[in-house]
Formats: structure tokens, C-alpha cells, sequence
């Protein structure tokens, strides 16, 4: 029992840890590349960056969102959000104002938008690895989907997208089309930082030799196999279909044993994000 509330204690600091260190990442990214190229690159950090050009410090302004916001969120969709998120809409902007005299990496603005973009990802990315949150538009995007019954997805999109729309009015069209080619850099980034870049595939293969086929994929590939009950849909003849999740680098050779043994064997690949299990990734 001691050993398990120890381990939570772990983990859960750890978690903490995950946020601290991500929302310092996004704040410095910010502060080096997408600030002073103004690049509004959707969220509190883009309101704060078409702001800072009225006069208003940006950490400032950050705050002056993020807390009214996670109280509203409190209030109006429950405490579900807890003390993770509170941290990270206070701690991000806390470090924009550590380093607001920072240097800036570039005054290229696609360099800009491109590094700022991934940095933005990596440092959210790491965030969501610790369960949290930095706020900001997403508590905004929740409140707006409770009451509109839209998608969480469209109503982020809304609010970034009115965000870049601004920042094309304030400053010009250019900037605006790399605040969304920043955007679009920080999702994929994000992406990454979850799932990993080592992507899988999928394979449902559907064949008159199933056992031979079995046989290779278990002996040459090392693999396990799921056999699925199906019905042919014309014969209505019982099919069985063989699934098994490969390596990207493993998926060719196993297309070429299945061709070999059974030419006509029909095989349908898909990507697999993430995999969780012997042989991949541990859970």
C-alpha cells in the first residue's frame, strides 16, 4: 500500500513537472520567434501578440485572459478542470514575462512561423503528456460548445480563426498566412509529441490459406494474429480475416509473404497511431 500512494506521489509530480516544463517551453518559443515577428498564431498567445502592438505587455495580457477564463470555466462547466489547468494559465505567462527581453531567434517570418510553430507543439505536446492544460482558448472553445452545441474542434477553430483574422487586419495578409502556417506547424508537432513518430500499420487480411498465412507472419515476422469471424457479403460463405499490426519498416515484407503464398488474398493496411502492447509500446 505504501509502495502504490509512493508511486502516485511520483507520478503525479512528474505530471506536474511535464506542465512546468512544457508551458516554459511555449513562453520561450513565443518570446523568441512569434512575438516579435507578430505572428498571432491563434490562441491567448495571439491576442496578446496583436495587443502588444497597442502598447500592452503581453504577459499581461495573457494573464488578464487566462484566469477570468478558468474561473468561468469553473463556474459555468465544474471543477473537472482542477488545479493542472490553473497552473499552466498562471505559469505560462508568468515565464513570457521572465523572458521578455529575450533576443529573438529570427526576424525571418516564415523561419518564425515554422520553429515557432513546432516549439509551440513540443511545449503543449509535453503538457498534455502531463494531463494539463495552459487554458486559454480551449476553457473559451468548452464554455462557447456547451451553450452553442457545436463541435469542441469548431469552436477552437472559430476562435483562432477570428484571431488570425484580426492580425491580418492589424498588421497585414502576410502575417496572418504564417500565424495559420503556425497554427497548422504547432497541431502536427503536437501530434507527434503524443503519439510518436514511430507510426504502424494496421493489416486485415482476408484469404483462402489463412493457416500458411498464419504460419509466415507468426515464424517470419514474429507477429500475433487476431483471427475476426466475417460472412462474405455476396456468398454469405463464412471468411475469416486475419489482423495483425506491424512496423512501417515490417508492412512491405509482409505484403510480399501474403502475395506470395495467396495472390488473390485481399489485404487492407491502415495507419495505427499508437500502439500499446508487447512488441510496442509499453502502456
Amino acid at each position: 500500500m505504501i509502495n502504490m500512494s509512493w508511486g502516485k506521489v511520483v507520478l503525479g509530480l512528474r505530471e506536474y513537472l511535464y506542465i512546468l516544463v512544457g508551458s516554459a517551453i511555449v513562453a520561450v518559443t513565443f518570446n523568441m520567434f512569434l512575438l516579435p515577428n507578430q505572428i498571432a498564431a491563434g490562441g491567448v498567445s495571439g491576442i496578446s501578440t496583436i495587443l502588444q502592438s497597442f502598447g500592452f505587455e503581453a504577459a499581461y495580457v495573457q494573464w488578464g485572459f487566462n484566469i477570468p477564463l478558468f474561473v468561468a470555466g469553473v463556474l459555468i462547466l465544474g471543477g473537472k478542470f482542477g488545479i493542472k489547468t490553473l497552473v499552466g494559465s498562471v505559469f505560462l505567462p508568468f515565464v513570457v514575462y521572465l523572458t521578455r527581453d529575450i533576443s529573438p531567434a529570427t526576424h525571418q517570418a516564415l523561419l518564425a512561423a515554422i520553429f515557432g510553430g513546432v516549439g509551440i507543439g513540443v511545449g503543449i505536446g509535453i503538457v498534455f503528456l502531463g494531463r494539463g492544460s495552459t487554458g486559454g482558448t480551449a476553457l473559451a472553445a468548452q464554455i462557447i460548445h456547451k451553450f452553442s452545441g457545436l463541435s469542441h474542434g469548431k469552436c477552437l477553430a472559430m476562435i483562432d480563426g477570428t484571431i488570425v483574422l484580426a492580425a491580418i487586419f492589424v498588421f497585414n495578409i502576410e502575417q496572418g498566412l504564417y500565424a495559420i502556417l503556425g497554427v497548422y506547424i504547432s497541431s502536427k508537432t503536437i501530434d507527434v509529441i503524443q503519439v510518436g513518430l514511430n507510426r504502424s500499420k494496421m493489416a486485415m487480411i482476408i484469404t483462402n490459406r489463412e493457416e500458411e498465412i498464419k504460419k509466415v507472419i507468426l515464424d517470419k515476422i514474429d507477429r500475433g494474429i487476431t483471427k475476426i469471424s466475417a460472412v462474405g457479403g455476396y456468398t454469405d460463405d463464412e471468411r475469416p480475416i486475419l489482423m495483425c499490426v506491424v512496423g512501417q519498416t515490417e508492412f512491405t515484407k509482409l505484403k510480399q509473404l501474403v502475395k506470395h503464398i495467396d495472390e488473390s488474398a485481399f489485404v487492407i493496411a491502415m495507419d495505427a497511431s499508437e500502439v500499446l502492447g508487447e512488441g510496442f509500446k509499453r502502456g
